[in-house]
């Protein structure tokens, strides 16, 4: 019975993490709402995990550039924004997922995805930055 009632347990747990996550992970915010947020006083940190290359030829202003790949390695750097909203995009959304689930299972818990990414963000014509 214990080990019946402890397999149980550590399922549960489980399914509680996961289900956590995915509500930490799911949430989008628009190119609207971002824009509104970058005029804000609200202290955000905008994370773009694309390549530095990708980076240097166009960026949303104002985004920190921390690679997808380099993100675990360098998450120190981020240490002081895990109860900042941070706001994460790549170029589709691919990345921007990954990096999102590694954040949220490092203790990050106000994570925003940018709907559209960066492809949505020039799409629209809207501001960039260039170079580092």
């Amino acid at each position: 019975m214990y080990r019946l009632t402890k397999k149980i347990g550590v399922t549960m747990a489980l399914v509680l993490a996961l289900v956590t996550t995915w509500q930490v992970a799911a949430k989008d915010i628009s190119q609207t709402q971002l824009q509104q947020l970058m005029k804000s006083d609200k202290n955000i940190v905008l994370l773009d995990v694309r390549t530095a290359q990708e980076f240097e030829q166009g960026h949303i202003p104002n985004a920190v550039n921390i690679s997808h790949k380099e993100l675990e390695a360098r998450l120190a750097e981020l240490s002081g924004a895990k109860n900042t909203q941070v706001v994460i995009y790549c170029r589709s959304g691919r990345r921007a997922e990954v990096a999102k689930q590694l954040l949220v299972t490092n203790g990050f818990n106000q994570l925003d995805h940018l709907a559209g990414d960066f492809n949505e963000w020039t799409r629209n014509d809207l501001p960039i930055s260039k170079g580092i």
